[in-house]
């Protein structure tokens, strides 16, 4: 088998957490099959058949945002230039029987699932119209009522084997038939889906496993419309460090405020896509590793914690990881670039990329000098190496001990506040090489260079 995987996301708004989970799952899957020379396409598929709400500007967004993230696509579609198929695919079921008109309204469905429950019985749809006579229907018309469609499920016990969850069942008789067409003509999300998989040869589905009970409508339909059943797997769902469901602000964090956050794309995606999983949760080497060692067999059944102190670990362990060269325009770009043996010197303390603005001002200043006993500052001075190489810290920092006293913490922290006006930072003997004698100079004479 050829895998075919995709991802439709609605131009409504931003890519979040959620919905970059599921992209990544699907085009880490492509990844692995490509790696076992089963194809592997991942389609981007934008559903903007809602078109009030859709925009090009969320469209654009999501292209820009899985590009950043790595996230590449095979094949690219926009369900709004397809709706004749849909049309087709309706015109279908209508003359097979499969979908009717229905005309209630909202509040007369609503009253109805009132009384069924305070009957007992569940609240699904009775099927009353499919005993509408032509002139009841006529009379709906005539007072303006547009019908919408439902599809006439089977009520049969539906299964499937599910990639993440096992063996899995839905029994259809317990569903209200799904509306797939709305008074106005405009295709529910159902039909869209299932013809569009249907077309493009997607193989397999991957989702959040809150579209389960969904699966067993659709693959009716992908039955009636005489389609092959792709293959499912419904992921367990993202849920906040505590264990309970994520917060709005956490579970709508857009993947565009997390990178001007300052968050690697590596970081995110090595994140979500290892959380819930048996794998280590560190930085993967490539967006490529990632997917090539990617496996359902290592995920768990349990919900995945997105915890931010996480993500906040993996980016600053991406960083630690960045060689020079990758780094360096990007430094440029901050007007950061002091040079290789900068970026080595200071990478280790960096938590996001834009900590290394401060980084660089410590060595080209201008720094203020926190100098708490003159008399040490100035010992120091005296004590200063003529030469500032990789050695002159052990050698100055012994000296300044054996003159002072000074020992460890008494030690090392005068210095370090003395020369970078902060209690902490990088490694001192690589930095005040970088930041030369003269200016050492001046800022252990209290002035601020």
């Amino acid at each position: 088998m050829s895998v075919k995987v995709r991802f439709a996301p609605s131009p409504t708004g931003k890519l979040h957490v959620g919905n970059v989970r599921t992209a990544l799952v699907n085009w880490m899957f492509a990844q692995n099959a490509r790696a076992r020379g089963q194809g592997g396409s991942f389609v981007l598929r934008i559903d903007d058949t809602d078109l009030a709400r859709s925009t090009p500007e969320f469209e654009q967004g999501i292209e820009d945002d899985l590009a950043w993230l790595g996230l590449l696509w095979d094949e690219r579609y926009n369900q709004s230039k397809r709706f004749d198929r849909y049309e087709a695919a309706a015109e279908k079921l209508k003359a097979d029987g499969r979908l009717y008109a229905c005309y209630e309204t909202a509040e007369e469905l609503d009253r109805r699932r009132k009384v069924q429950l305070s009957r007992g019985l569940p609240p699904i749809y009775d099927r009353a119209a499919l005993n509408l006579t032509e002139a009841e229907k006529a009379a709906y018309e005539a007072e303006g009522r547009r019908p919408h469609w439902r599809f006439k499920l089977d009520g049969k016990r539906v299964a499937w084997e599910d990639l993440a969850r096992g063996h899995a069942e839905v029994d259809t008789a317990s569903m209200s038939d799904p509306v797939l067409v709305r008074e106005d003509g405009l295709f529910l999300y159902t039909l869209p889906s299932v013809v569009d998989d249907i077309d493009m040869a997607i193989t397999h589905v991957i989702r959040g496993e809150d579209h389960v009970t969904n699966t067993g409508a659709q693959i009716e339909i992908f039955e009636a419309l005489g389609g092959p059943v792709p293959q499912f797997a419904h992921m367990p769902l993202l849920v906040g460090a505590d264990g309970q469901a994520l917060s709005k602000r956490l579970g709508s964090l857009s993947i565009s405020e997390m990178r001007e956050q300052g968050y690697e794309p590596i970081a995110i995606t090595s994140h979500l896509g290892r959380i819930g999983t048996s794998d280590p949760l560190e930085v993967a080497p490539s967006i490529q590793a990632l997917g090539t060692g990617f496996a359902f067999s290592k995920m768990g059944r349990s919900p995945a914690r997105y915890d931010t102190a996480d993500l906040d670990r993996l980016n600053a362990q991406a960083l630690h990881a960045m060689d020079y060269a990758t780094a360096k325009p990007r430094l440029e770009a901050l007007g950061c670039d002091l040079g290789e043996a900068f970026w080595i010197a200071v990478r280790p303390n960096l938590n996001k990329l834009a900590d290394v603005v401060e980084m660089a001002r410590i060595v080209r200043g201008p720094v203020t000098p926190v100098i708490e006993d003159a008399a040490f500052a100035e010992a120091a001075l005296k004590l200063l190496p003529e030469t500032i190489d990789a050695g002159a810290w052990s050698i100055w920092t012994e000296a300044v001990k054996a003159e002072t006293g000074a020992k460890g913490k008494g030690l090392f922290m005068p210095l370090r506040l003395i020369l970078t006006g902060q209690a902490h930072g990088p490694d001192m003997a690589a930095m005040i090489v970088l930041i030369g004698r003269e200016t050492l100079v001046k800022r252990l004479k209290g002035e601020a260079g």
